[in-house]
Parts: structure tokens; sequence; C-alpha cells
């Protein structure tokens, strides 16, 4: 798991203040961000037309990303026909980096995967999954300025991009912003890193970047540097169309287990050959534990469980917390915590409630006891 930048609180309340006040026409347009089903995948293979990214002694980022991508959209699409596979290029052709987030922000994409092949000193190999974030090492800002500097090609030689700043303020806030998204993201590059290194690759982390595309997304989105052109040995891997199925079937599994992580599907075991659900318990109908929300007051709480079956709110996977189960889209869901118009409270106990083993719990928001956008919640908290 990648190291997270520590920030104060009061850096933070600032910089949320500042998120609230200014805002952007996407978040103030946006619906509730639901994780529960995951109905859109914008893909967007790196580089193309006259930009080839990263070369090798024959070759090119543009070629080996386009490939991969369209191998995994077709996985996707085979195994999941009721998910649309977006591609932000489907040929040789050079798309804007601002245009490919509009891409995805256009179709309320669910989840943005971005795919490029990496270059530095002929003996660096392995893999890397970048979020969105401040760099750790000069290394890192490397790549990130490498995949930025596409936006000299552009038609205008990049000039629209003159007043964006990605200063640390301005990304610290940007994760703030997009907490919930970042969560995910993060999730989902450690599935990736995970499926990548039980093929064999180097797994060189989970990691974090002042990418543009990533800035500029509005939804759990991750960049995939799948390897080193600049060494021979990575080349002719990433290069061949039966190494590439193998990165693009990890990535596949990585996409899987993260759907079914959001979605509340439960793994199965199996005993003397016979498949049994995990949890095979019904449940009696039990009023949620915590007190009813106070009318016109927004409440946040800490989401720690999703199931597609009722669970005890007694069971011992919630310790012995007061639950909160409430329905959304189909599928049980269980928080923990009840904090009246208080987002920092709530996202200090999900630090805690992390700390304690609930991995991926994150803050949801409801007002006179529907579920709401959090950027919306937080508006609303503040006035």
């Amino acid at each position: 798991m990648m190291e997270k930048r520590k920030v104060s609180r009061r850096l933070m309340v600032f910089l949320t203040m500042i998120v609230t006040c200014v805002g952007t026409n996407v978040d103030a347009q946006a619906d509730e961000a639901s994780f529960a089903t995951l109905k859109t995948v914008v893909i967007d293979a790196g580089h193309g037309g006259k930009d080839p990214g990263c070369n090798g002694g024959h070759a090119n980022e543009k070629t080996v990303c386009l490939s991969m991508a369209i191998l995994l959209g077709n996985q996707i699409k085979k195994d999941y026909p009721d998910i649309k596979v977006i591609y932000t290029r489907d040929k040789d052709v050079f798309v804007e980096l601002d245009e490919r987030a509009k891409i995805a922000n256009r179709n309320d994409a669910d989840l943005f995967i971005c795919i490029h092949a990496n270059a530095a000193s002929a003996s660096a190999y392995g893999t890397e999954t970048y979020v969105l974030g401040l760099h750790r090492t000069d290394a890192q800002q490397a790549v990130a300025s490498r995949e930025n500097a596409t936006i000299h090609l552009e038609a205008d030689g990049g000039k629209k991009y003159a007043d964006f700043q990605m200063t640390p303020d301005a990304i610290i806030a940007r994760q703030i912003q997009l907490s919930v998204f970042l969560d995910h993201s993060i999730s989902f590059a450690d599935k990736l890193q995970a499926e990548f290194k039980s093929i064999g690759r180097f797994d060189r982390g989970v990691k974090q970047a002042g990418f543009l595309v990533l800035y500029k997304t509005t939804m759990p989105s991750v960049l995939i540097e799948t390897g080193f052109l600049t060494n021979p040995t990575e080349e002719k891997f990433l290069s061949d169309s039966t190494t590439q199925k193998q990165m693009v079937n990890a990535m596949f599994r990585a996409f899987k287990k993260y759907k079914n992580e959001l979605e509340g599907v439960e793994e199965q075991v199996v005993t003397d050959n016979v498949k049994t659900p995990v949890n095979t318990s019904e449940k009696t109908p039990v009023k949620p534990a915590l007190p009813a929300d106070k009318k016109g007051v927004v409440i946040f709480r800490v989401q720690v469980e999703t199931a597609t079956n009722p669970i005890l709110l007694t069971d011992k996977k919630f310790k012995g917390y007061p639950v909160y189960e409430y329905l959304h889209d189909g599928l049980y869901k269980y928080t923990l915590g009840s904090f009246e118009n208080d987002a920092s409270a709530a996202t200090d106990y999900q630090r805690k409630l992390r700390e304690e083993g609930y991995a991926h719990a994150f803050v949801v928001a409801f007002l006179n006891g529907e579920r709401i956008n959090l950027q919306k919640a937080i508006i609303l908290a503040e006035k």
C-alpha cells in the first residue's frame, strides 16, 4: 500500500473550504457518487497519431498501449456485456489530454483506466500504477512530466493549459475534493499490482504523481505504466501478442476483483468439492441500531460493508459497533458512526476504522434518510 501524505488538520479544513467555495462545473452538476455497480468503463490508450510516446529499439508506446487497451475492452465486453466500454481512441489517432478526461466525464464513467509504457535507463524494469497525488521522488515527477508533455503537440501548443498550475496545494485540494474517488483508485491500483506480480512481473508499487489526465477526471482513475520500452527484455515482452495477453488477463482479473468488491459479491469457498456461499445465515429483520436521522440535518457516516443479502447487525464483522443499514441500488450497505454536519469528524473516524482492519472504509452522507453526493453534503453542512 502506498504511503499517504500527511496533511495538517488546519490545512485540510482550509483546502476543503476552498473546494467548497470555488468548486467546478463538473462538481456542481455531478450526480451521486455511487459505487454500487460498474456500468461504464473508459479505457485510455496513451499517446497516438503524431505522438508516439516513448520508443524502444523497434516498438513504440502508442502501439503497444492501443493493443492492450483493445484487448482489455474486448475481455470486459465478453464477460460483462451489460458494462459499457468506451475507448478514448480505438485506432492510431492523436487525442488531446484534456479531451481524454472529458470523454470519461461526459459519459459519467465509473472507472478510468489509462494504459502507458515507461522509459528510463536500459536497466529499469517492472510495472507501476499511479493515482493522482504528490510525487515522492524525482523519478515519479519525471514520469508525470513525460506523459504531460503531450500537451505541446496539441493544436495550440498547449496554450490552453497556460493558467493551469498543479501546485502541491492544488493537488491536495483536488484529492480532498475527490477523496472518495481516490480511495477507490488506490484499491484498484493495489489489485492491479498484485495481479502483475502474480504473472512474474516486478512490482514497482502503487505511486502518486501529478498526471494531468488523472487530475481532470471525476471518477476512480488509474494510470498503468506497463513496463519499460527502453529495456530490451521488457520491450520484447510488451510488444509480443502472447505476453500482451498475459498483461491484459492480469488487468482483467484486477478489474473483476475490484468490481466484485464494490458490488458486494461474496467469494465462494470450496469444501469437499461443493461450493457454498461464505455467508449462509439468514437474517431476522432488525431496525438500524443507530438513531434516526434528524430532518434537514446532513449526517456523515463511514461505510464498511456491502452485501447482496442482509447481514445481522450483531455479526462479529461489525465488532460490536452500532450499525446503520441502508438499501441502495439493490444492495445492502452498512455504516458505522454518525456525525451531524461534521465531515472532518467522519474522516477522522474513517482513519480509525481503517487502522482497526476496515481497509476500504469510506465516508458517505445522508439527508432526510437518503444518501446524497458527498460534495453536496459538505456544502450543505458548511451552510
